[in-house]
């Protein structure tokens, strides 16, 4: 596949992904186009040979899973899995506020965001709303308003000559975005769920609607991703950190046509925690492996033959700050996929792993870099080692490299997808798993 090709239709994918929501909506397109059956929790299966099938849990979460082979379950899957979110801001419950002529909307902070590089931005909003419908029946719908209707001003540097050294906004006072102006009367003239009711791109979801009830709607950045460099080597957009990764995992899963069992996970709310009916410590995956192989001696037998990469963007080397990073360890855009390492067990990869997936770029003429936090500096995690722990499969962290990771526009390689595409892509394909002689057993690993 062409490096322009890939990127183009990534960009296509963020524009369409605005949110969680819209984000599980879009993979589950992709995967309908390719001929995968979609599946629901709530109701009994009937899974046949040679089938694909994917499942959502709460518009925020998606497994997709091959049945190519199901007379060599017993030897394991080939997974991946990615995360759904990003950081950013989530409109409150109640989120009008007046202040001095100005309706703005209260918002929390989601994750871990840069926040000052949510200043001075066109914002938008997408996400999911539910309400009552004309007949009287509790209703959600996926909204995306697609234009800017939301600002956060910076405050000038005539106002306060500390600025400069100010590291970041205050979290609660200057995070408020300004939504419109209000009339002489100082209250607004509709409310913000009357103003979503009545808004015109939102004519189609919201038409048969009588009220709004709650909301669970993000702030985003409406600017399309773009290449930028003096040859267009790199790529700066919204939510690289990780529909970069869900994007790949997906593309790669739909066009793997080889005879093996195959696995993808996008699990919700990793930024901040994992800990929800959708994130990577939920049941969704223990559930649905449960229901693929219902025994469970044979389950374990297929989960210790199987391996995982979990997909999440890595921590490139900052030209301008290249001492937050540690020596030998040193990631470039363009460099080729990352692994992630951490004695500490936040990235789940060990030796073994990290040597499987050496073999796997190998093959598929992929180089690989390696990434280790420094002993000073905090690290953070994916859900390689929550899936680890919950299943006892053996994982890896893996990730394209990029800058300014939790901005509100980050940046990557031009040709980091398709390099992450064509490793995931062999891995998903290849007839057989490199194997492993573990050391003073004389065992050797027979997965798939």
């Amino acid at each position: 596949m062409p490096e322009t090709s890939i990127n183009q239709q990534f960009f296509e994918f963020l524009q369409q992904s605005t949110s969680p929501f819209h984000a599980v909506q879009t993979m589950a397109d992709m995967l309908l186009e390719a001929g995968f059956e979609q599946l629901h929790e709530n109701q009994r299966w009937n899974l046949h040979a040679e089938q694909r099938y994917f499942v959502i849990r709460e518009d925020a979460a998606l497994i997709a899973f091959t049945l190519d082979c199901p007379d060599c379950l017993l030897l394991g899957y080939r997974m991946i899995g990615a995360h759904t979110d990003s950081p950013g801001l989530l409109l409150k419950p109640r989120p009008e506020v007046t202040s001095n002529g100005y309706g703005q909307l209260g918002a929390e902070i989601y994750g871990g965001p840069l926040l000052n590089t949510w200043l001075d931005r066109d914002l938008s909003l997408a996400g999911r709303i539910t309400g009552v419908n004309q007949h009287g029946h509790l209703s959600s719908r996926l909204i995306d308003i697609r234009r800017p209707v939301l600002m956060i001003p910076s405050l000038a540097i005539h106002l306060d000559r500390e600025l400069e050294r100010s590291a970041s906004p205050d979290r609660q006072k200057h995070l408020v975005p300004i939504f419109t102006q209000l009339n002489n009367s100082n209250s607004t003239e509709q409310s913000f769920h009357e103003w979503l009711l009545k808004e015109e791109s939102l004519r189609e979801e919201t038409e048969d609607l009588e009220s709004i009830l709650s909301t669970s709607l993000y702030c985003y950045d409406p600017q399309a991703p773009t290449l930028f460099g003096a040859r267009e080597q790199f790529i700066s957009g919204p939510r690289l950190d990780n529909l970069l990764s869900c994007f790949v995992a997906v593309k790669a899963l739909t066009q793997a046509q080889t005879r093996q069992n195959r696995l993808l996970i996008c699990s919700n709310h990793e930024e901040i925690g994992s800990t929800s009916t959708t994130g990577a410590d939920s049941s969704f995956l223990q559930s649905i492996m449960t229901r693929i192989i219902p025994d469970d001696t044979d389950r374990q037998c297929c989960l210790n033959h199987s391996l995982f990469i979990s997909l999440d963007n890595a921590h490139a080397v900052h030209p301008n700050h290249s001492d937050r990073h540690e020596s030998g360890h040193m990631p470039r855009l363009n460099g080729g996929p990352v692994i992630k390492h951490n004695a500490g067990q936040r990235y789940a990869t060990s030796d073994i792993s990290a040597a499987l997936v050496r073999q796997l770029a190998s093959e598929s003429d992929v180089s690989t870099q390696d990434f280790v936090m420094r002993n000073d500096i905090p690290c953070g995690s994916t859900i390689g080692p929550r899936i680890s722990a919950q299943l006892g499969i053996r994982t890896v962290d893996v990730g394209a490299p990029s800058l300014a990771m939790h901005s509100i526009r980050e940046t990557t390689g031009s040709s980091d997808p398709l390099q992450l595409f064509q490793l995931i892509h062999h891995f998903l394909t290849r007839e057989h798993v490199p194997t492993i002689n573990h050391a003073g057993s004389g065992l050797q690993s027979s997965a798939q």
